[in-house]
């Protein structure tokens, strides 16, 4: 398998691997490509293998990530996803190093992950396993993840305004989400939506459209977090269904 790097000129004949058969997901399929389009010119990058499936990792510079991180010179991370019938056979490998090449005359690269495995959220296990180390930590669970090139750089950190663990917002439901991911604008507008107005439960939604928004984030995310009266509740994508389990 060959590793495809998106541009400009083939995203529209190429699919972006995680919403490939989500009909449901079809207008954020089409507002993530918008996204990707407009941030290529910053250096971001989406490398996948040329399979039809989940197999591909997306990173740009530091002085352009979204994410609420402070530093320079170094590659961040943003999404990272190798399922199915493609793990435990090198690939996740083989995209860490492009993003390596890509990244070969910063001081090194960085990834937002967790405690243990979430979803959404690179593999933590995979990334210690490559040489990454817990650099900076934020409640609840989050953790930076940092490995260098050059030995004399300094280590990016978090934010202190994401470092507060909840929302400011204790009334009701809160949801944040950026066009990052396919899957975030229905399972935000349509299904969160819907199941607000069932519940009678007051529904804030916050959309982050640029690096600002993302850089204003109570926590260091920007896929999609869902809070209730305040308290970070899932970064999942829940039908409703569950919702009741965690939200009231």
């Amino acid at each position: 398998m060959e590793i495809v790097d998106l541009n400009n000129i083939n995203i529209e004949e190429q699919h972006i691997c995680c919403a490939i058969s989500d009909k449901k997901c079809l207008d954020g399929y089409t507002k993530k490509k918008a996204w990707l389009k407009s941030q290529f010119k910053n250096g971001y990058k989406f490398q996948k293998m040329d399979v039809r499936g989940k197999v591909f990792i997306e990173y740009v510079p530091i002085e352009h990530s979204w994410l609420p991180l402070t530093g320079s010179n170094f590659m961040v991370i943003n999404c990272f996803w190798v399922s199915g019938q493609f793990k435990g056979k090198g690939n996740g490998k083989r995209l860490l190093q492009q993003c390596m090449a890509d990244a070969q005359n910063m001081d090194g690269i960085v990834a937002i992950s967790s405690d243990k495995k979430r979803p959404f959220m690179s593999d933590s296990k995979f990334l210690k396993l490559q040489g990454f180390e817990v650099i900076d930590e934020a409640p609840p669970f989050f953790k930076l993840w940092g490995l260098k090139t050059n030995a004399k750089a300094n280590f990016p950190a978090i934010l202190a305004s994401a470092k507060q663990g909840r929302c400011p917002d204790d009334k009701g439901i809160t949801a944040y989400y950026s066009n990052t991911c396919p899957f975030t604008d229905f399972y935000t507008n349509q299904l969160l939506r819907e199941y607000a107005e069932s519940k009678n439960v007051p529904l804030t939604i916050h959309h982050l459209k640029n690096k600002s928004d993302g850089h204003r984030m109570p926590i260091p995310w920007i896929i999609n977090s869902v809070f209730y009266k305040g308290e970070l509740v899932t970064l999942e994508m829940k039908a409703q269904r569950h919702l009741d389990k965690i939200l009231i």
